[in-house]
């Protein structure tokens, strides 16, 4: 049975809806979410950036995972895109908590104080940005732009899983491989009297057995 053309449409949405949502979380949880200022007794006060990969250790791991749904999406079949939209939507809901959280929140100080202990937040593994296991933390500020973007992928995200999961659309009969070969021919006789001319339908009539010439014979 050949896919209706709004099924067609509506999971091939979902699937760059995905792809989409996958740029924008990465894009998100690479920005600053957190100014922190941290008080040293030793070298004194400090103001330090926390970005969302570090705040959201999880948000890197969910755009790769919607960026992978997305091709997905293209190249499983019907059954194959319901799962995988289901579980891209199960994802982009995980995701938008941390996001969500510290837009609506107040950030934990001694979670932003551990996590520039460790110097994670600089992302330089080589040389990382560090504090001292004693240093206060004396202010934090939000910057909402990170994991605003990171919250509007996640959105994307969860409408794209959501219309693959209910939208997949259907397999069309090239896809199955355990097409029975008089329906084959049954469809290549068809495409023969309606487009006799098409190299396409010629080749795959002579790939058949079928002589293209000989329309009008009985199937």
């Amino acid at each position: 049975m050949t896919p209706a053309p709004t099924d067609r449409k509506a999971s091939r949405i979902g699937a760059l809806a995905l792809l989409l949502a996958g740029l924008v979380l990465l894009l998100g949880s690479r920005m600053e979410w957190l100014v922190v200022d941290v008080f040293d007794d030793k070298s004194g006060a400090a103001s330090l950036s926390v970005p969302g990969s570090s705040w959201s250790t999880e948000a890197t791991a969910v755009a790769l995972l919607l960026l992978a749904g997305g091709v997905a999406g293209f190249v499983l079949r019907k059954w194959g895109r319901r799962i995988v939209g289901a579980i891209s939507a199960l994802a982009a809901i995980g995701a938008s908590w941390s996001p969500m959280a510290l837009l609506a929140g107040e950030p934990d100080p001694e979670r932003a104080r551990q996590i520039l202990a460790v110097g994670s937040a600089s992302q330089r593994a080589d040389n990382p940005v560090t504090i001292s296991s004693w240093a206060e933390v004396t202010g934090m500020e939000v910057a909402s732009a990170g994991p605003s973007l990171a919250l509007m992928g996640a959105a994307v995200a969860l409408f794209g899983g959501v219309l693959l999961a209910f939208k997949p659309g259907s397999d069309g009969p090239r896809l199955n491989k355990y097409e029975k070969k008089s329906q084959r021919e049954a469809k290549l006789a068809e495409d023969l009297k309606t487009s006799p001319d098409s190299g396409r339908v010629i080749w795959d009539a002579l790939d058949a057995d079928i002589d293209p010439t000989d329309i009008d014979r009985e199937r």
